[in-house]
């Protein structure tokens, strides 16, 4: 069972991870700390966000564009300030942005915009908040590794499957399955290096779920609430043995 502390998910105003914050902060044991980041918090797409905050205590929304080295330390410098000391447990990766294209009208600019959000973004996220979680992975009383103690989930997508490039047939989208298939590769190295600090690193493909982003797509057969309630199931279960995996919603181990 999923027990943390403390957990930032980004791209939290919309989707999956507004979905996310939703469900954390209805658990009956949610975690004290809920860091909702988002590029806009007083933006009118922060609204249901912000009507979370307001509703449920521990809730913290802070300004975060993955985009944006100086706005992804000013993030980590609050959260280090509000953990009072305390490291952070689970770090969600979710924001993500995905471009229509086909192989022959794919641009250098959206192929770079793409990859500056869902590949780069995340490696400056994780290396801003890396000593939050080795602090909380030293501290925790837990042997071995898990979600509860410190983890990094980099949200990726069965799209960027090599052997399996889900969904071909509904659209191609280069930029967003070239992007995956790269955050994968940094998911697997992340593993590598912080083994010794016994922080936990998955990617995890969410399953095809009806947010913006997927129903942009197509008829997207999953909701959000269904999908985020079997990921959080999941990552309750996850342990070492799992470090560097590429796993669905249900834990089920995709080809990379």
């Amino acid at each position: 069972m999923l027990n943390t502390r403390s957990i930032l998910v980004t791209g939290s105003n919309r989707g999956i991870g507004l979905e996310f914050i939703r469900q954390l902060s209805e658990k009956s044991n949610r975690p004290e700390w809920i860091f909702a980041t988002c590029r806009d918090p007083e933006g009118p797409r922060a609204q249901e966000l912000r009507n979370l905050a307001a509703k449920h205590q521990g809730i913290e929304i802070i300004q975060l564009e993955v985009n944006d080295p100086s706005s992804i330390l000013a993030a980590a410098a609050k959260v280090t300030e509000h953990l009072q000391g305390a490291g952070l447990n689970l770090l969600i990766n979710n924001a993500g942005i995905l471009r229509p294209s086909t192989l022959e009208s794919e641009t250098p600019e959206v192929m770079t915009e793409v990859y500056k959000n869902n590949v780069i973004g995340p490696m400056m996220v994780t290396q801003a908040f890396l000593p939050l979680l080795r602090k909380a992975s030293q501290e925790s009383p837990q042997k071995g590794m898990s979600c509860s103690k410190a983890a990094i989930v980099n949200m990726s997508s069965e799209g960027g499957s090599i052997a399996n490039l889900l969904i071909w047939h509904v659209g191609h989208f280069i930029n967003y399955r070239c992007s995956k298939a790269a955050l994968n590769m940094l998911t697997r190295c992340q593993a590598l290096e912080l083994a010794e600090d016994e922080i936990l690193c998955i990617a995890l493909h969410p399953g095809w779920v009806q947010t913006d982003m997927g129903g942009s797509v197509g008829q997207a057969p999953m909701t959000v609430d269904a999908s985020v309630q079997a990921i959080l199931n999941t990552l309750g279960h996850l342990s070492e043995k799992d470090n560097g995996t590429f796993v669905n919603w249900e834990g089920t181990v995709v080809p990379w």
